[in-house]
C-alpha cells in the first residue's frame, strides 16, 4: 500500500488531495489495470465489473462518459459505442488500498451485453446455478445480428 493511502487511513472527513497526486498512486496492475464497479446511482444494484486503465478513467472522470479498457480489443471501450447504452458517472471512488475503483453510475437500458439490466444474473444456489433475470432486450437488437460468415 502506498505511503498516500496509508496516510487517506488517518485523514479527517474532507480532507482533500489533489486528483493528480491520488491517480499516481492508484496501484494498476502489472497489465496497467484497475478492476472497476458499476453501481447504479439511486438503486445500488451492482450492474457489472470491467477494467480501466489510467487514460480510462482520466477520460472517464473529466467527460462524465463511463470509458472503460477493452482486454479482448485492446483498446479504450466507451460503454454504450455499439450498444448505445450508456453509462454516465455521478461518483467514483476508491478502495482503502486504491486499487479498485467504484463507480455510481446512470445506466441507460442494460448494462450486460446480453441484454440484462446486470451482468450478476447467474445465482449460485447451493448445487444448481439459476438465471435470475431475462434480457430487457435482445443481444441481436442491440449489437446487430451477428455474421453467419464468422
Amino acid at each position: 500500500m502506498s505511503d498516500t493511502f496509508k496516510r487517506l487511513e488517518r485523514a479527517e472527513l474532507d480532507a482533500r488531495l489533489p486528483i493528480e497526486h491520488i491517480l499516481a498512486e492508484v496501484r494498476f496492475n502489472q497489465d496497467g489495470l484497475i478492476p472497476a464497479i458499476a453501481q447504479q446511482h439511486d438503486s445500488g444494484e451492482v450492474l457489472m465489473m470491467a477494467w480501466m486503465n489510467r487514460e480510462a478513467l482520466e477520460e472517464t472522470l473529466a467527460s462524465g462518459r463511463v470509458c472503460y479498457w477493452s482486454r479482448s480489443r485492446g483498446k479504450l471501450w466507451r460503454k454504450g459505442e455499439s450498444s448505445g447504452q450508456q453509462q454516465h458517472l455521478r461518483a467514483a471512488s476508491l478502495d482503502c488500498d486504491g486499487d479498485t475503483l467504484l463507480l455510481q453510475v446512470e445506466q441507460n437500458g442494460p448494462a450486460c451485453h446480453t441484454g440484462r439490466r446486470s451482468c450478476f444474473y447467474v445465482a449460485l444456489e447451493g448445487e444448481e446455478a439459476r438465471v435470475t433475470s431475462e434480457p430487457l432486450i435482445d443481444p441481436d437488437t442491440l449489437y446487430g445480428k451477428p455474421s453467419k460468415e464468422g
